[in-house]
């Protein structure tokens, strides 16, 4: 065994894991779909003309509908993956995604906005089963190594989300929303046909999960905790910039659609730098330390964006944003992995299940609390959220120190 001072120190994302096995490289790509999926609503909310008609209340909607979908999707992917293996899962879940675009396409307005949270329900189902599936494939290079295997995922996850929000951008004015849907949905189907001819690959079981009772204990021990908060305030900040930010900037910057997608899309692309350079960073400081730098990063440029009322604040607040957030989920899901060896990203398991449910309903009570105040509430959680998070990260350590972990 490691000895402790040894193990807390040493850089262990020394690269990304090799994936040379079709079926990881099938995974991956079901991660990529899984991050176009995700990328979506934050850029079509723009399409759909939310930021002229004040519907906030219904962007809450909407965010409820895929946050309930992607909750139900941990319990499908839970019953299917025993049974059937990951390749027909990750097929039934392109095949949901599919529908549920076609279903936004149909539904587009001046359709009733009830018809679009169908769609988004069905579209949460479908990839958050995605998401669900393409972890279990790549259990092993987890288990190899923690950080490396989530950082690289967030990568692909990042280039799908980017890929998205650059369509929709580029367009805006060329296409109807309805056309670029079904040509969106079109991805989604060519997948699911070639993961149903890999159908014949043999299911896998999926790891022992924390009952109750364990899940309970969880509760009554400080580290789980903190990790559980820790892990909350992040995603739901990274889930409230990805979903708000375009009617954020309209709002309050008075740009164009066009130039606040495209905004977006620099937050996704300082995220996709921000991981590929913590590969190199962290072969040179410790996890520790990236940690903290990356919460002081994300703290600044959240201020500036709620602060700017200039075009390059924003721009220069997203990349602050955009390269704090990069490294600081896969730190986390790499300590509470190596602590909690029950903990897979993807599934929602004990303790961590409470946060990651909580994070997904934080863009959805955005949306209502922008009907009471102001669209501008969209930045200050992200703020407050990234402030608890610079403040856990030393709780952590403190604690990580007493318990000689």
């Amino acid at each position: 065994m490691v000895s402790t001072a040894v193990a807390r120190d040493r850089p262990l994302v020394l690269e990304y894991p090799a994936v040379t096995d079709i079926s990881k490289k099938c995974a991956f790509a079901g991660l990529f779909v899984a991050g176009l999926l995700f990328g979506l609503l934050g850029a079509v909310l723009l399409a759909w003309r939310h930021h002229i008609d004040y519907g906030f209340v219904v962007v809450g909607h909407y965010f409820l509908s895929l946050g309930v979908g992607v909750l139900a999707s941990a319990e499908i992917a839970r019953r299917l993956l025993p049974q059937k293996g990951a390749s027909y899962v990750l097929g039934v879940a392109c095949a949901t995604a599919c529908a549920g675009l076609l279903i936004l396409a149909l539904a587009s307005p001046p359709a009733h906005w009830i018809w679009r949270a169908l769609g988004l329900l069905i579209l949460g189902c479908g990839a958050g089963t995605l998401r669900t599936a393409s972890f279990q494939a790549i259990a092993p290079l987890y288990r190899q190594d923690p950080a490396a295997t989530v950082n690289l995922a967030g990568l692909v996850f990042g280039f799908g989300s980017l890929l998205v929000t650059f369509l929709i951008s580029g367009t805006f004015y060329a296409y109807s929303v309805s056309a670029v849907l079904v040509f969106l949905a079109a991805i989604p189907a060519g997948w699911a046909w070639i993961y149903v001819r890999r159908t014949h690959s043999p299911p896998a079981a999926l790891d022992d999960q924390p009952d109750l009772h364990e899940t309970l204990r969880d509760f009554r021990r400080t580290g789980p905790v903190l990790l559980a908060l820790l892990l909350f305030f992040q995603l739901g900040n990274e889930w409230s910039v990805a979903g708000w930010l375009p009617v954020f900037l309209v709002r309050r910057l008075g740009i164009s659609p066009e130039t606040s997608l495209q905004l977006l899309g620099l937050f996704w692309f300082a995220t996709l730098a921000g991981r590929v350079a913590s590969v190199w960073v962290l072969r040179r400081i410790s996890h520790a330390k990236l940690l903290f730098f990356s919460a002081a990063s994300s703290l600044f440029g959240c201020t500036m964006l709620l602060l700017t009322d200039k075009v390059s604040g924003a721009a220069m607040g997203l990349l602050l944003v955009g390269l704090g957030f990069a490294a600081i989920y896969p730190l986390v899901a790499e300590k509470i992995g190596r602590r909690f060896p029950y903990y897979r990203p993807g599934f929602f398991n004990g303790i961590f299940s409470v946060a990651i449910t909580g994070a997904m309903i934080v863009p959805c009570l955005i949306g209502y609390a922008a009907a009471v105040w102001d669209c501008s509430v969209a930045m200050v959680w992200p703020l407050i959220g990234t402030c608890l998070v610079f403040l856990l990260v030393p709780l952590i350590w403190l604690e990580s120190k007493l318990n000689g972990i």
